[in-house]
């Protein structure tokens, strides 16, 4: 699929040859920006008659504490990296909000809600799941690589009636020593307890994406927007 990038003080966008009709939205991680995945696009080689736009966000700038403070892109600020630890809980409803607005944009271009998928890579799978799963208009899916549900407590109460069988990848390295795998197959297993369809993936891999995750990421693509027609 042939696409035209267009980039922007906030996000970079790579628009297909013909009207899109779908949105991919991707959130990059730590430290990155909304140029980390664009290579990805072309390896994916989905079908040009799904006319998917793809956005690529670029996190604010802020300290971030793990790093001793020093100030990178980043959805949330990170204090710990284990379970149980606290969170900023600010910084991630703030990332959402920022989330919302992007899949509001989308919709103003004509594109329908369940024609949008939110995705991200890391932190921006964090904000990806949390967003996706509170928000108010049913989507067409929520992917998140090497990553993990923040503001567990809160989940039940927050997640919204709209997306409750919304269809959700996961994929992890089993030997990424950033965010372990257990944190991402403790999530998975908060969402499957709730009622939610997770599908999982285990690569050999560390805190990374891999040739085979991105073969799975464009036959779930495919096969999301295949099934997300107009009603």
């Amino acid at each position: 699929m042939n696409h035209r990038k267009q980039e922007s003080a906030d996000a970079v966008v790579l628009a297909p040859a013909t009207p899109a009709t779908a949105s991919v939205i991707w959130l990059h991680g730590l430290g990155a920006d909304g140029h980390d995945f664009v290579p990805i696009v072309p390896e994916l080689q989905l079908p040009p008659a799904l006319a998917v736009r793809f956005v690529f966000p670029h996190a604010p700038m802020r300290p971030v504490t793990i790093n001793n403070g020093m100030r990178m892109r980043a959805w949330y600020d990170i204090q710990v990296l284990s379970a149980g630890g606290p969170e900023d809980a600010q910084g991630i409803r703030e990332s959402a909000t920022s989330l919302a607005r992007y899949i509001q944009r989308e919709r103003e271009t004509g594109i329908a809600a369940h024609r949008i998928i939110v995705a991200g890579f890391s932190q921006g799978g964090a904000i990806a799941l949390h967003a996706a799963l509170r928000h108010p208009e049913r989507l067409a899916g929520v992917m998140g690589l090497s990553t993990y549900l923040p503001l567990r407590a809160s989940f039940a109460a927050e997640a919204h009636a709209a997306n409750r069988e919304l269809p959700i990848l996961m994929c992890h390295g089993r030997f990424d020593p950033m965010l372990p795998m257990q944190l991402g197959a403790a999530s998975r297993d908060l969402l499957r307890a709730q009622g939610y369809t997770v599908e999982w993936k285990e690569y050999p891999m560390q805190h990374q994406v891999c040739l085979e995750e991105i073969r799975d990421i464009a036959a779930w693509l495919s096969a999301r927007l295949a099934e997300a027609t107009p009603r």
